[in-house]
């Protein structure tokens, strides 16, 4: 067996069940990097990242993301559409299958571990089928020094195989590729998808059960931040709400922009060592940290270029609308040292509403927030989706709905047992439409918002008038520094008032509605946090 890289230590497969390999073992980023061009398998762009195609998938699957049924998952786990159940005796069958697939090929092994902060640290061992997979892995986990090698001993693998095809009638999969957790051999296993966050999200899947059943820790699809005074601000938020963009502030530094711990000694570490930021039409002026980030060693997929040249159109969704760039956190320049924050002070909820109804900001109860929070609300927008022709109601239970194992209304009671522990202020954000909904208003300025959230941070906001809207009750500031007062209370900006009154009837509705499915789980607090009207 054969290694290569900068490391001299022999790592075998064969405890896995993978044999007769090539293993490249903890190869550096330059060395990935040309690895991928010299197959053919991705191109260097102008700026020099590497830009790859992720095939058939360029997205997660949800349909196809599996949870094993055993002992340790079987009384714990909120089985259902999102955590669906697969045996034991099916994984290992296919399990098996997969190893023997990957024994005799080139594979890229890569050693790193998960959750910034010591006490709770993760080894995982990542095992590719392709560099580039490699490359995301080392972007996106956070990476031992050389020393740490020595003795290094993994406790969860992450195996992707993007070439394997299950056969759905015999290996108990929904199609050929698939997303498998296994508690008991501690096992993230991927195949049939090129895509690389599935990946990712197979391991925050993993702490989002391990994190609070096991260790006392609130697990959060947020991003983070901290200010010169040492508060921490944490911001959840669906995709497409501005959750990377509104924490990438100049005035505070990055914990990190997408998976978080909160520990019971009142941390917040990020699980991760990177970033994997959305790029569809990214400019320099609108989010300068992510655009300049995207640099040697920085991943784009998916992307297309201007004609004639290898310089990126990010303008161009031919290919798919989820276009993808993974980095380092270190490429941007403002980031917590260690990653990780201490005396969290803030919550901000993120919601893109297109229907033009929610207040640009809000202070939410402990009731309301652990509502909101398992509600999870954003809109889709028309146009996004096949068949999506005007504004539709978007729920994803905890900001993260498929990554979240234990039934929703467990995190919600984590959160309200934090916010009161912290003294925590929970703020609800609509960074969508203003003045009607999306095709009569307008998107909300993003230098409003930014005004919005400054203003809640500095404690700017403490002493104003809150008037509680008559529909869901939310408590909405009069007066904000630098943002106009008209646009604080949606009704107000709306040409229409009875059009106003009617469409807000009509998603507190669907608030009602989605929220049924949670009632049982739920206490009074959070069922009387909901919609008046």
């Amino acid at each position: 067996m054969d290694n290569y890289g900068l490391f001299t230590k022999t790592i075998s497969l064969e405890s896995l069940g993978i044999t007769g390999a090539t293993v490249r073992y903890q190869l550096s980023p330059e060395e990935l990097h040309n690895l991928t061009i010299e197959k053919g398998q991705g191109v260097e762009t102008s700026t020099g990242a590497l830009a790859i195609n992720t095939g058939t998938f360029t997205g997660r699957s949800p349909e196809d993301r599996f949870i094993v049924k055993d002992a340790i998952t079987e009384d714990k786990v909120w089985w259902g559409k999102v955590n669906i159940p697969f045996s034991p005796d099916k994984f290992d069958a296919l399990y098996n299958k997969v190893m023997q697939y990957l024994s005799g090929k080139e594979l890229f092994v890569r050693d790193a571990y998960v959750c910034a902060d010591p006490n709770y640290r993760l080894n995982v061992r990542a095992v590719n089928e392709l560099p580039s997979g490699n490359l995301f892995c080392y972007n996106m986990f956070l990476r031992p020094d050389a020393d740490e090698l020595d003795d290094y001993s993994p406790e969860w693998h992450v195996i992707s195989a993007p070439g394997f095809q299950a056969d759905p009638e015999t290996d108990g999969t929904r199609g050929k590729n698939f997303a498998i957790l296994n508690f008991t051999k501690k096992i993230a296993l991927v195949g049939g998808t090129g895509y690389t966050g599935e990946m990712k999200k197979g391991i925050f899947s993993a702490l989002n059960f391990i994190l609070p059943v096991d260790k006392d820790t609130f697990p959060m699809h947020c991003s983070a931040n901290v200010g010169k005074d040492g508060d921490t601000a944490i911001f959840f938020g669906l995709s497409g709400t501005g959750k990377t963009t509104l924490s990438a502030d100049p005035a505070r530094r990055l914990i990190g922009d997408d998976e978080h711990g909160w520990t019971h000694e009142n941390t917040v570490f990020n699980f991760e060592g990177g970033c994997y930021a959305k790029v569809i039409n990214l400019t320099e002026e609108n989010e300068p940290d992510i655009y300049r980030a995207i640099k040697k060693g920085a991943l784009l997929e998916n992307i297309k270029f201007k004609p004639g040249t290898n310089e990126v159109d990010y303008e161009d969704v031919s290919i798919t609308p989820n276009t993808r760039v993974s980095y380092p956190i270190d490429f941007i320049d403002n980031i917590q040292f260690g990653s990780v924050g201490y005396n969290p002070k803030n919550i901000f909820f993120l919601s893109a509403d297109s229907f033009g109804i929610l207040p640009p900001i809000s202070k939410l109860t402990p009731g309301q927030a652990a509502y909101w929070f398992i509600s999870g609300y954003t809109a889709k927008v028309a146009g996004t989706e096949e068949g999506v022709k005007e504004p539709q109601p978007n729920f994803s239970a905890c900001f993260g709905a498929p990554f979240m194992p234990l039934h929703p209304a467990k995190y919600a009671e984590m959160l309200i047992h934090k916010m009161r522990e912290a003294g925590v202020n929970v703020w609800l954000i609509n960074t969508g439409w203003t003045g009607g909904p999306y095709g009569v208003g307008s998107r909300m300025k993003l230098r409003y918002t930014r005004e919005m959230i400054t203003a809640a941070l500095n404690g700017e906001l403490d002493n104003v008038t809150f008037v509680k809207e008559p529909f869901f009750g939310l408590s909405v500031p009069q007066s904000c520094p630098n943002v106009p007062t008209e646009v604080l209370n949606p009704r107000d900006t709306w040409e229409s008032k009875e059009a106003y009154d009617e469409k807000a009837h009509e998603l507190a509705d669907n608030f009602r509605k989605n929220f049924t499915k949670f009632e049982e789980f739920s206490n009074y607090e959070i069922i009387a946090g909901g919609p008046l009207a």
